[in-house]
């Protein structure tokens, strides 16, 4: 069968180019961007809840109709995510991240607010995280909600024509929030000792204190009370009596002419 080789190696020519094509006629364009976070000079890039990243400026330029999402993924859910899952669906909710949904998309804008290029010394961030109004109510589920726990988590930028997916961002490096550190184990710098250490110390500086000065105030009133004591009772003078003969007096006669 001389024929059957040149068959086979065109079948294998034609794979590549058949997903070439579906890839084509979906319209995904894959962009070469990577969401990061803001500059650190800025300061409080991440908290327990929240993290800043840089808008995408300049980025989404050739989708002036687009809807430009942002997606928050646990890392688990990356490699399966799914573009063709809408917004606010039950699998893209933020009040069943990251339990029921491992992603959910939220800050939905157009390019209006990301023109290109930016003006000199403008602050262009996005912090995620910020909306605590929300965060419970199931009516708003692409809410802004502040984070679950320290992560960590990844985001990419997603832009939707209606509800078909037209292009989209690289997923970010892992991003970990701060953890809430419990107060004994707050160490103050330039010392080893915790601020429960310090508390005790200050507690028993103070009774020290009130100790000390009760002592001092009952030494100022025993002072008090003898000085009283000795002018109260004063020694008495001696008295002497001074002994006197008595002198019998007696009834003469009238002197004698």
């Amino acid at each position: 069968h001389p024929h059957s080789r040149p068959r086979h190696s065109r079948a294998h020519t034609m794979v590549p180019l058949l997903l070439l094509l579906l890839a084509t006629a979906h319209g995904l364009d894959e962009l070469g961007y990577k969401p990061q976070l803001a500059s650190s000079a800025l300061g409080g890039l991440n908290t327990t809840s929240t993290f800043v990243l840089e808008q995408p400026r300049c980025v989404f330029t050739d989708y002036p109709n687009a809807d430009i999402w942002l997606v928050v993924a646990i890392p688990e859910a990356v490699a399966n995510f799914s573009n063709s899952v809408e917004p606010g669906t039950p699998e893209r909710a933020f009040q069943g991240f990251p339990t029921s949904a491992g992603a959910y998309m939220t800050l939905n804008t157009t390019l209006l607010n990301y023109p290109c290029p930016k003006d000199p010394g403008e602050i262009t961030v996005l912090r995620v995280g910020s909306e605590t109004s929300c965060a419970t109510d199931a009516s708003r589920p692409t809410c802004n909600g502040p984070l679950p726990g320290p992560g960590p988590y990844q985001v990419k930028f997603l832009a939707l024509e209606g509800s078909e997916p037209v292009a989209e961002t690289e997923w970010s490096d892992r991003i970990a929030l701060r953890t809430a550190s419990q107060p004994s184990s707050i160490l103050v710098k330039g010392s080893g000792h915790s601020t429960g250490m310090i508390a005790l110390t200050s507690i028993l500086a103070i009774l020290f204190a009130i100790l000390l000065a009760s002592l001092v105030a009952m030494v100022i009133f025993w002072g008090s009370d003898s000085c009283g004591g000795s002018s109260t009772f004063s020694k008495p003078e001696a008295v002497s009596v001074r002994r006197y003969n008595t002198h019998h007096v007696y009834d003469q006669p009238a002197a004698r002419l």
